[in-house]
């Protein structure tokens, strides 16, 4: 991992800047707007409000036996929280190094500062709505020491998404089709994880699919938690690790590749 291991060293290094610059990245989203970077807060929590009362309130819908808790929005907003932001993550970092070729090109910036601004944009915001989230289910989950593993999973989830997004923005660079090939995979991905419906719907013979996707371990050590107040099963820190060794050595071998042709890919 020596490789990735001297970018982790020079984002450290960059740390005042990278901060400077994802605060002009969350004010450029939002520039001209009345409410400016609090619609990055205002329209996840609209979308959790909504769930609630179209699920909940509206049509009283619930879920079987074998769900953690019997409210359909209740359940939805714990999984889809989680996959929205990983979803923004991923196509604004994948993109992040094409956007900024011509600035790379006539500076000597590190490359992962410029993905590692675009997953930390998304996790200044989605931080704040977990642990508002978290208060708000304590009636499900009640106070107990399964809490502790909120932080735990909100850390794996911004390691996972940065080297993912680094993984596919150094790919973006070389082939410019991986991103329409990304936003394929993410509109078809909330299927292939327990965000809409509980692993019990999925059949036997197939659930070992959704852990094709990354983040179904996560989404069901969140749902452990949050909804029944359990410690996530080993299992699932297995899997979620497991995912981040692999994304590690397949970044590592991909930056050794890449590093003496990034800057002229862009």
């Amino acid at each position: 991992m020596q490789h990735c291991w001297e970018d982790w060293r020079a984002l450290w290094h960059a740390r005042a800047l990278l901060w400077v610059m994802t605060r002009r990245e969350l004010s450029s989203r939002y520039a001209g707007s009345a409410a400016g970077v609090m619609w990055a807060y205002l329209q996840p929590m609209l979308l959790v409000g909504a769930y609630f009362l179209v699920f909940d309130v509206v049509f009283s819908m619930r879920m079987g036996d074998n769900a953690p808790t019997t409210r359909l929005g209740t359940y939805l907003v714990v999984g889809s929280l989680p996959w929205l932001v990983f979803c923004e993550s991923l196509s604004r970092g994948a993109s992040s190094l094409v956007e900024a070729g011509s600035l790379l090109q006539k500076n000597a910036l590190p490359p992962v500062l410029f993905v590692a601004r675009s997953v930390l944009a998304g996790w200044v915001v989605f931080v704040p709505l977990m642990v508002l989230l978290t208060l708000g289910y304590l009636p499900l989950s009640g106070f107990g020491w399964a809490l502790l593993a909120v932080p735990l999973l909100l850390l794996l989830q911004g390691v996972l998404a940065l080297l993912l997004a680094y993984l596919l923005a150094i790919l973006a660079a070389a082939v410019r089709d991986t991103l329409q090939v990304l936003g394929f995979f993410l509109s078809v991905g909330i299927y292939l994880s327990p965000v809409l419906f509980p692993m019990s719907l999925f059949p036997p013979a197939w659930r070992w699919l959704l852990f094709a996707n990354p983040m179904t371990a996560l989404v069901l050590s969140y749902q452990s938690v949050l909804l029944q107040g359990a410690w996530p099963e080993l299992s699932l820190w297995a899997v979620t690790l497991g995912w981040l060794l692999l994304l590690a050595w397949l970044l590592d071998g991909l930056v050794k590749r890449s590093r003496d042709e990034l800057v002229d890919w862009l």
